[in-house]
């Protein structure tokens, strides 16, 4: 099975967008080309901001649905490495979750 990336871009307009792949180069040429998503076309140039490599394929997949749900703030935190506004963030939506 292939390895696989799962990356986040930052788009012009300071948007995230998070995506899979089994190719990083050829998918970020796609996206700054226009024929990476709908989203990032709308959003050019877009600029890799972080990235994550997996053994498989299924993996990154999985990662990018897991990270499309969070929040702009928990993802910068990720982008940013700073793990302790990472778990403050997770704890507070845990917390919010329960209300």
């Amino acid at each position: 099975m292939p390895k696989g990336y799962m990356y986040i871009l930052q788009c012009c307009d300071g948007s995230f967008y998070t995506g899979s792949t089994n190719n990083i180069e050829r998918r970020l040429g796609e996206h700054n080309n226009g024929i990476g998503a709908n989203y990032t076309a709308k959003r050019l140039p877009v600029r890799l901001v972080y990235l994550e490599e997996f053994d498989r394929i299924d993996d990154a997949f999985f990662r990018e649905k897991q990270i499309q749900k969070w929040s702009r703030r928990k993802k910068r935190a990720l982008i940013e490495g700073d793990i302790d506004k990472l778990r403050e963030l997770s704890k507070s939506q845990k917390n919010s979750n329960k209300e």
